[in-house]
């Protein structure tokens, strides 16, 4: 958790909002304690406990927090949750410490098969997977490396979920893809409901690391084990971050995710859950942002084109109104302009 902590990435992202000298400052004051950091712990250290801590702290505190708002306050949560009351989490105290039993193995068994690829990979390649000088990323880098992660985790989290765990069974792949549908459909979709924030760790594990795990850490393995660019890790833990940040919000069930683009997947996300128990197959909405979904024609609902032209519509509403109170304010600050004018006329003429 130390490590976590250490970790001011927040300054180091948006410092170019501040002013030049607290910009400074916060520079300085991440390359110290990321330089700190860096000389004193090992790289997969570094990587373990940076991706565990990040998981605690904005999944497993925030699916806490919303799970007992829900059971303590559920006339109000029904009235913010997707298909009211029948998205709120079961009551029953034995259901409950079941699902968050398996959340945890589920993540416990994230962190020992990392932390084996990365030791293993580390041995075979004599390096570490991911680099960890005091050296920072450059910002253009950093969006560079995030945004080739995110384009490979929908590319795989669309077809991983689609064909493995709600596509149908042909003769060459019947035993596995049947298997690997069932358990998928037995643990999380248990229930045709929308899920809670839970849920996103209550699969069954095999399906639960293929549909999570995957998407999320082989293409950052990929691209931290070529030579010709190589991948920070202070880059791919921010891609975690956000990665944990987007599942824990659109996984709530709730209506009032911030976001017309990040409610589209909360939307999306409770349209695949409450779906997909009635057809045994799953109807759709198979990938995280719903981009591949469009393209396949996949989408239930409202598809990711849909909120991309409401948040444009948002924003010229906004920039429409920003110019309409610039106009309002030019006309009467020309309004008092006038009346000066005319005060200081008359008394001209009264001299």
């Amino acid at each position: 958790m130390d490590i976590l902590l250490s970790l001011p990435i927040a300054s180091y992202f948006f410092s170019t909002s501040l002013t030049s000298w607290s910009t400074s400052l916060n520079l300085l004051f991440f390359y110290m304690t990321w330089s700190t950091l860096v000389l004193s712990h090992s790289p997969l250290k570094i990587e373990l406990l940076g991706v565990l801590g990040i998981r605690i702290v904005f999944w497993l505190v925030p699916s806490l927090f919303f799970l007992i708002f829900d059971c303590s306050l559920p006339s109000l949560a029904e009235t913010i949750k997707f298909k009211g009351s029948s998205a709120l989490p079961p009551r029953d105290a034995t259901i409950l410490s079941k699902l968050l039993g398996l959340a945890l193995l589920n993540l416990c068994l994230e962190s020992a098969l990392q932390a084996g690829i990365s030791l293993g990979l580390a041995h075979l390649l004599q390096t570490p997977v991911f680099r960890s000088s005091t050296t920072l990323p450059l910002p253009f880098q950093i969006i560079k490396h995030i945004l080739l992660l995110f384009s490979a985790r929908e590319f795989l989290t669309y077809f991983i979920h689609r064909y493995l765990l709600h596509g149908a069974a042909t003769t060459s792949n019947k035993p596995i893809s049947s298997t690997l549908k069932n358990l998928h459909l037995q643990y999380a979709h248990s229930r045709r409901a929308p899920p809670i924030a839970l849920t996103l760790m209550t699969d069954h594990p095999v399906p639960f690391l293929l549909h999570r795990f995957v998407p999320m850490y082989l293409p950052a393995i990929i691209l931290g084990c070529s030579r010709a660019s190589g991948l920070h890790i202070l880059t791919f833990l921010g891609f975690v971050l956000l990665v944990t940040l987007e599942e824990t919000l659109s996984m709530s069930g709730y209506t009032i995710v911030p976001g017309i683009l990040l409610g589209g997947i909360a939307r999306r996300n409770a349209l695949h859950y409450c779906s997909a128990p009635a057809s045994r197959s799953g109807s759709g909405n198979f990938g995280s942002w719903g981009i591949l979904d469009w393209i396949h024609g996949t989408s239930l609902g409202k598809d990711v084109m849909s909120d991309v032209k409401d948040e444009a519509e948002k924003h010229r509403l906004k920039e429409r109104g920003e110019k309409k109170a610039d106009d309002m304010g030019g006309f009467v600050e020309e309004g008092i302009s006038s009346l000066r004018r005319s005060a200081r006329n008359r008394k001209s003429k009264a001299r």
